[in-house]
């Protein structure tokens, strides 16, 4: 059959034609796109500061460490959440992605600085539970009528 034919040139098989071709590229762009999160570690230390927890102690380096653990669940939590509408793939990777590689990097390099100051051998003070200062008993000020 010749693309020339009056059968090659009907409106369905456009359609059809353009519908795969449509298809494929999407299918293509996302499996491009959603590589970017499978990075191996190494590949993300690019994403964050190496020398970031080198100054820390072991107290920061676990305040730090569970503040990216944190941000990791959270942006994971969005990521699943964009996933689930049309096109979520796509606008979860260009929205989250990036943010996603430089969490997860900055927490390699938090547990590697835990590790390589021997943390897990210390005996750190407790943690301080962060509780709202309690508020000030409001005193009223006599206005000028009240004087």
């Amino acid at each position: 059959m010749s693309f020339d034919s009056p059968a090659a040139r009907s409106p369905g098989r456009s359609v059809l034609l353009r519908a795969t071709a449509l298809l494929l590229a999407c299918a293509v762009g996302g499996g491009a796109m959603s590589g970017c999160t499978q990075m191996p570690d190494a590949m993300s230390a690019a994403f964050a500061d190496p020398a970031k927890y080198d100054l820390y102690n072991c107290v920061q380096l676990r305040t730090a460490r569970k503040e990216n653990s944190k941000r990791i669940a959270e942006l994971r939590g969005l990521i699943a959440r964009a996933d689930t509408a049309t096109g979520g793939p796509v606008v979860a990777e260009v929205a989250y992605g990036n943010d996603l590689l430089t969490a997860r990097a900055s927490a390699a390099l938090a547990d590697e600085a835990w590790r390589r100051n021997h943390c897990d051998n210390e005996v750190l003070p407790p943690e301080k539970v962060d509780t709202p200062a309690a508020a000030p008993a409001a005193t009223a000020k006599p206005g000028r009528h009240g004087q």
